[in-house]
């Protein structure tokens, strides 16, 4: 009983951990497009290992339709943060705006 514990603690530890092992975001350069693609490009390049390609969820949440829950100034709040498991400021500055401009149209 002890080494099945033992062994969920860990994979858990490493999964949540995954989270925060990306490097972190630097301001793009480029500005933001009218479809949103660079926020997208910015979720697929830190947020996806978490969150899953298609914002199906993996070890973080499913996002397909968090636009529907949270405003644009609530999911920039949390990327900025955290919540829960999600560690504070995986990316920052205006590359989270553009994230949260972007997730705020999953519906």
């Amino acid at each position: 009983m002890k080494k099945t514990w033992l062994i969920a603690s860990a994979v858990l530890v490493l999964g949540l951990s995954a989270c925060g092992v990306k490097e972190e975001s630097k301001p793009s350069e480029t500005a933001q497009t009218s479809d949103g693609s660079e926020g997208e490009k910015i979720y697929q390049q830190s947020c996806s290992s978490c969150h899953g390609n298609n914002l199906q969820g993996q070890v973080g949440p499913g996002l397909k339709h968090v636009g529907g829950k949270y405003d644009q100034a609530e999911i920039e709040k949390i990327i900025l943060k955290g919540r829960g498991s999600m560690p504070a400021g995986v990316i920052k500055g205006e590359d989270a705006t553009k994230v949260a401009e972007w997730l705020a149209g999953k519906k």
